[in-house]
């Protein structure tokens, strides 16, 4: 029995099961993720975090994420925030600021020494081939229909597919159903995370995602990101926004030439552990 440790790690209630893998001896499947993500026999977690070694100068370290089914994504807001306090309190690395980078994605986190870790994400896409969407682009929104009821949505991608529904009260929303059946649509042939959103204000929103994989969460950093960017694209949101999850907040910084979001919140380190990969194959 060969047992590996483990940090489990949360921002703003989504939840991680991070491992040091930068000697890449530890190999994960999907049915690993899947039995280690069970929250009555295994860790449980929204997703499973790898660090691993980069050997680009100019790329600190490689982030993998995967979602409690076992698919492997491209982008997490959260789970980047934890990566960098992980990184900052087992002193991986004596760095303040650090570049990790993605499945497609290159991220710059800052201040990871500190409660709130900033992180600045690029050159986010308007472009429905880059969700991908079957359809041509709309500056206008897009509708689906269910059921006789029209679903207006925004797209973009974050190096993550994410629609944008902007809806009059958060509360009233069916978010599983309505998340369930766009994620799943034909229209989006690799699924989509879905977020609903809600302005109070031109400084702040409420926003409730269904992760694509995942289902409802506690907070989605990406999802946060989407629907401010889509909204100071559509004018009806400042560059500055505070946005309040379930799980808590963020402060979203998204200027009008999209080039660069920025994203300040915490990430909490719950505690350490160690398991028998062997016991989840």
């Amino acid at each position: 029995m060969k047992l590996i440790n483990f940090s489990k790690m949360h921002g703003l209630g989504n939840d991680f099961a991070i491992f040091n893998n930068l000697h890449n001896k530890l190999n994960f499947n999907s049915v690993i993720v899947k039995n280690l993500s069970n929250r009555n026999t295994g860790i449980g977690f929204d997703q499973l975090i790898l660090v691993e070694k980069s050997f680009n100068k100019k790329i600190d370290f490689i982030y993998r994420i995967f979602n409690f089914d076992g698919t492997e994504v491209s982008q997490c807001i959260n789970g980047a925030r934890c990566f960098g306090r992980f990184i900052n309190i087992k002193k991986i690395s004596k760095k303040n600021n650090i570049c990790i980078v993605t499945k497609n994605q290159k991220i710059y986190l800052k201040d990871i020494n500190k409660k709130y870790i900033s992180v600045n994400i690029s050159n986010p896409s308007f472009d429905p081939n880059d969700i991908p969407f079957l359809d041509k682009y709309s500056k206008n929104g897009y509708i689906i229909s269910k059921n006789l009821k029209k679903i207006k949505f925004f797209l973009i991608s974050l190096g993550n597919p994410h629609c944008v529904i902007f809806v009059d009260n958060i509360f009233l929303e069916n978010i599983n159903l309505i998340g369930s059946f766009l994620e799943k649509h034909v229209l989006f042939p690799m699924g989509v995370n879905v977020n609903f959103v809600e302005i109070v204000s031109r400084k702040k929103i409420i926003v409730r995602t269904y992760e694509r994989g995942v289902g409802e969460t506690q907070a989605c950093g990406s999802g946060a990101c989407a629907s401010v960017a889509i909204g100071v694209k559509n004018g009806v949101l400042d560059s500055n926004v505070k946005v309040n999850l379930l799980g808590g907040k963020l402060y979203i910084s998204c200027k009008k030439n999209f080039k660069d979001i920025f994203v300040c919140g915490s990430a909490i380190h719950v505690y350490d552990g160690f398991i028998d990969l062997e016991k989840f194959c």
